[in-house]
């Protein structure tokens, strides 16, 4: 088994955390450095890049993790529309129940399928 990638901590660069802690660690150290976490702060477009406040800018402008973001907000801007009040007063509206998958497939199975009940000392 190959050995984790380990990062450094940004507000203290003696520290050496595994890449699967560091979210954990930034907040444990951002609390114990607290002078140190005034003049830092976190990337939006990853909260584990917690760079000087100064260099936040250009760093957002480079950050590997941007195009990703930005791909995810144009997915997520679908529209949704919501029936309007008209729809509401009209008597041939008729909302839908939304069904997950899961549960018809858990309702099909208990329907299929009745379960024993097990007492104490049966």
């Amino acid at each position: 088994m190959e050995p984790e990638a380990l990062e450094i901590c940004p507000y203290n660069p003696h520290h050496r955390v595994p890449l699967s802690r560091l979210q954990y660690h930034l907040a444990s150290c951002r609390r114990k450095n607290p002078k140190q976490a005034k003049k830092m702060a976190s990337c939006k477009y990853n909260a584990c890049h917690v760079v000087p406040i100064k260099e936040l800018e250009e760093h957002e402008a480079a950050c590997v993790n941007r195009s990703s973001v930005e791909e995810e907000d144009n997915l997520s801007s679908l529209k949704v529309s919501l029936p309007s009040s008209e729809q509401k007063d009209d008597p041939t509206f008729v909302p839908q129940k939304l069904v997950c998958e899961s549960d018809t497939r858990e309702s099909e199975r208990e329907e299929t399928s009745p379960q024993k009940i097990l007492r104490p000392g049966q």
